[in-house]
């Protein structure tokens, strides 16, 4: 049985607002509705990734969606939720990004059904070979300036400076509405909510253009517990391309989410039903030390947005810096090595230091900032609680020497469960 769309994003948490009459249209019909996808780069972003299962979610409700790739925007730049105008990109830059996003987002959709099959299209190609009169004239009358004047997106920036450029994305994205309209009976703009006054212009010039009727919803912007922004890591933007950002980095920023944040992200981001996910969320409640809900959602993502393979050598790859011994850090090459430590803070020593053997505090607090001072470093190894190599340091007066080099290049230093360093001398 198809499931109704709208109450799926409500009970996920994703719904933040719709036009009335967008869910009685969706009941009573199939619809076809769009999402613009900005090519700022070569790659989509986990940031994407609601608006990627939005279409998915509206495909498996029995719809048809559309990726709408901005070829044509792209050249502008969208300023809804930007403080400042960014760089315009060139043309090749634009071509590869558009080139790079479309791959992905074939990987994700389903094309396949004569009726809700989803479609690429790039408003490029209606775009191209429009003059800049026949715009205003055939475009611009419909919308007052006063109207558009009155959107968020360009209220916030009133202030801080805007150029005509930024200001008539508004009308671009609203002839991208009309022209799905047109062509392909598309009456569904969605996105983030951040995209609200941009919708909303589409199916007002639908309204006054053609007489016609749209509509638009809109997802909830995804934001972490603790207010900060969703997708940065200290490491920078979480990217859907392991070339950018591995699998096993991808892993483990779904794997070290807090639980409250698990227990939304595992509503907005899987497939679970929410009888799973009750039951998940009651077991993860009943240990949470356990990290259920994290183990499931990495799992859940990696394999979705990669493989059930990349997933496993992730796993793995976890395994080894948590659980495994020097042995199976000296078994990987050194590609593999250096991917476990990408996340991890590195400390470059020069060789010579080790020459006739530095003592442990010396290399923890002197030639890295590991520890602040020698006595909290003393401290810690007293304790048992640092390892060089995944061995466990005994004294403070140990001394270290080349033959402590993994790879004859490397030491790893383990403070408490969880800290990782990685000292490289040359």
């Amino acid at each position: 049985m198809e499931t109704d769309f709208v109450e799926e994003l409500r009970w996920r948490g994703l719904l933040h607002d719709m036009m009335p009459g967008t869910q009685e249209l969706l009941q009573k019909e199939v619809v076809a509705g769009y999402i613009g996808f900005d090519p700022t780069a070569d790659s989509l972003h986990i940031g994407s990734l609601t608006q990627i299962l939005t279409l998915l979610r509206f495909q498996k409700a029995g719809h048809k969606p559309i990726a709408l790739l901005g070829g044509a925007t792209g050249m502008v730049g969208d300023p809804s939720g930007k403080s400042a105008e960014r760089n315009l990109l060139d043309e090749a830059t634009l071509y590869k990004n558009i080139e790079g996003q479309k791959k992905q987002l074939e990987k994700f959709l389903d094309f396949s059904d004569p009726k809700t099959g989803a479609e690429l299209v790039n408003n490029y190609d209606w775009m191209k070979g429009y003059s800049f009169i026949e715009f205003i004239r055939d475009v611009g009358k419909h919308l007052t300036v006063s109207y558009m004047m009155a959107k968020d997106s360009v209220k916030n920036r009133l202030e801080t400076g805007m150029s005509f450029t930024e200001f008539s994305y508004q009308l671009l994205q609203a002839f991208d509405f009309y022209t799905l309209y047109k062509t392909k009976n598309c009456k569904l703009q969605m996105g983030g909510s951040d995209q609200w006054g941009n919708i909303t212009s589409g199916a007002e010039l639908i309204r006054r253009k053609n007489g016609g009727e749209a509509y638009a919803l809109t997802t909830q912007l995804v934001r972490k517990s603790d207010g900060s922004k969703f997708g940065k890591t200290e490491t920078g933007t979480v990217w859907l391309d392991k070339t950018k950002t591995s699998p096993y980095q991808f892993y483990q920023f779904w794997i070290n989410t807090t639980d409250e944040d698990a227990k939304n992200y595992v509503k907005m981001f899987t497939f679970l039903t929410k009888q799973e996910i009750e039951a998940l969320t009651a077991e993860h409640g009943k240990d949470p030390g356990k990290r259920i809900l994290q183990r499931v959602l990495a799992k859940e993502l990696t394999c979705f947005v990669h493989s059930e393979e990349d997933y496993r050598a992730a796993l793995e790859t976890s395994g080894i810096l948590f659980n495994g011994g020097l042995s199976e850090f000296l078994k990987l090459n050194e590609a593999t090595f250096l991917e476990i430590f990408e996340g991890v803070q590195k400390f470059d020593i020069q060789k010579k230091y080790l020459e006739n053997g530095i003592g442990v505090l010396e290399l923890l607090v002197e030639r890295t900032s590991i520890f602040p001072s020698k006595s909290e470093a003393r401290k810690m190894i007293i304790g048992g609680g640092l390892s060089l190599n995944k061995q466990k340091v005994e004294t403070p007066d140990m001394i270290v020497g080349y033959d402590f080099m993994i790879k004859n290049k490397y030491i790893i230093v383990q403070k408490g469960k969880k800290n990782y360093y990685l000292c490289i001398v040359s």
